[in-house]
């Protein structure tokens, strides 16, 4: 078969995909029109996550899982946009690791708001100015992120899902490696990538700085400086990426949540997040968990934090596989909340990745 009849072959595939995505379109703004009768909210995380799994089992290949997933990332994200302009908050500035994991939930066809901290994440979602709010939560190398489970505490917010970001740290710079004399980021970053840094920059001045994104703004305006920083900053601020995946540990992944007022249905593929604080005595957190134990629920996380009301009082923070409204869940979480001194559930979201 000739290369002409190939690329015929292929305009007309082309040409049926088009034609398809835009039939697709029109039954989304139905189904937007009816959700908007009905009062819900035009994003649903259980919908997204039960497409998703079926398109990533039907999937036969050529096309990875990864390709896949980003393709229909770009149509949701369209579709979103088309039902209702859906807002996005996240940890910012632009070109954060926050804002990475936003574009990777959420697609370029919607709008996002960057904000200074957590805490104006959460307020800009409580005070309904957008619709969802992106922050991390723990990274696999320096653990929780313990800003977001004090917001958690008090807010009534819910955990609507979970984003898996693996971060790649990258040396971007307007001249050669060779020529850099300072190299701009901040500290984790930096204690992150040490090894390399000792092993190909082992002379160079490190200065550290509030982000990464900082660190790219400086570089992109100082003559022979550095930073390190995501691959989207080398695209925002125009720099070059002089060498890429410069982290020392290949397993530097950060999870991050989306934050809402919407609770998620089951979707039989489902975590829950839940807080409480037990009474001081002896033991007290083992009989926390012997109900979990008792119906076969198994834990993922266990995180302590200060209550900061009382001197040695501390909160809980668990993660679990089951939804809240399973029924072995249900028991489990009645018998909780039985024994500690109070319980807040977090929210129940898909698992995803």
């Amino acid at each position: 078969m000739s290369l002409t009849t190939l690329r015929r072959e292929i305009n007309k595939i082309d040409n049926r995909i088009t034609q398809l995505l835009n039939q697709r379109a029109r039954i989304t703004l139905k189904i937007g029109q009816i959700k908007s009768r009905m009062g819900k909210s035009i994003y649903a995380p259980d919908r997204e996550d039960e497409i998703l799994r079926r398109l990533t089992k039907k999937n036969k290949g050529p096309l990875s899982k990864d390709a896949l997933l980003a393709i229909y990332r770009e149509i949701m994200s369209s579709s979103l946009s088309l039902e209702k302009p859906l807002k996005i908050a996240y940890l910012g500035p632009q070109a954060t690791f926050t804002h990475l994991a936003a574009l990777k939930k959420f697609g370029s066809q919607v709008e996002y708001i960057g904000c200074d901290s957590i805490a104006d994440v959460f307020l800009e979602v409580e005070k309904g100015l957008v619709d969802y709010g992106v922050v991390p939560v723990e990274n696999s190398i320096e653990g929780a992120v313990t800003h977001t489970l004090d917001m958690l505490v008090d807010s009534d917010l819910k955990i609507c899902s979970q984003i898996i970001l693996d971060i790649s740290h990258n040396l971007l710079a307007n001249c050669p490696m060779n020529k850099i004399k300072r190299i701009y980021s901040n500290p984790q970053v930096f204690g992150q990538c040490r090894l390399w840094l000792d092993e190909h920059l082992p002379h160079i001045e490190r200065i550290e700085v509030s982000s990464t994104t900082r660190a790219a703004q400086i570089a992109a305006k100082e003559k022979e400086s550095g930073c390190i920083a995501s691959f989207l900053a080398a695209k925002v601020y125009k720099l070059k990426i002089i060498a890429r995946d410069i982290e020392d540990s290949p397993h530097n992944i950060t999870r991050f949540l989306v934050i809402g007022n919407t609770e998620v249905p089951p979707t039989g593929n489902d975590r829950t997040s839940i807080l409480f604080s037990i009474k001081d005595r002896v033991g007290a957190l083992h009989d926390m968990l012997i109900p979990f134990k008792k119906y076969g629920i198994n834990l993922t996380k266990i995180e302590s934090r200060p209550s900061k009301k009382k001197l040695w009082d501390y909160f809980f923070f668990i993660d679990f596989n089951g939804h809240y409204k399973d029924t072995k869940v249900k028991k489990a979480l009645q018998e909780l909340e039985d024994r500690c001194k109070f319980l807040k559930v977090l929210g129940s979201y898909p698992k995803g990745e």
